[in-house]
């Protein structure tokens, strides 16, 4: 697969910046936590009211930064179109997304129960382009 060093990298590497695009073309930028899910596209957890989601909802092109924990080492990015999915249909997708990010929730009821609450979406990146090709 053409974007397998990049994602990769985002399984081990979840620290990331997400960037999506404001009404006015601006970008959005947003600290995240990413996952890479069984059919190789990025996954994130927010919020329903979050700026990403309406920015996604209206613009679905998304790019985002991976970073290693040593802020100079590693890094790749990953650009794309993304679907924003909303509960009920998210809950399994938001359960697989927090195994992949920090193993075993010790109260699957109650972390159901908070992403109710919370009103969680699960937005999803189909990865058409990643870099970088050099290190910089």
């Amino acid at each position: 697969m053409a974007h397998e060093a990049a994602l990769d990298f985002i399984r081990s590497n979840p620290q990331a910046v997400l960037a999506t695009y404001r009404r006015d073309g601006q970008a959005q930028l947003s600290p995240v936590l990413a996952a890479v899910d069984a059919e190789s596209r990025v996954v994130i957890s927010t919020r329903e009211g979050a700026m990403k989601t309406l920015n996604l909802r209206r613009n679905p092109r998304a790019a985002l930064c991976a970073l290693s924990p040593r802020f100079y080492g590693e890094w790749h990015t990953v650009e794309g179109n993304a679907e924003v999915i909303s509960l009920p249909e998210a809950m399994e997708l938001l359960v697989d997304y927090y195994r992949r990010v920090s193993g075993e929730h010790p109260d699957w009821q109650e972390y159901r129960e908070a992403m109710a609450s919370e009103h969680r979406v699960l937005l999803r990146i189909t990865v058409d382009r990643s870099g970088p090709t050099t290190q910089g």
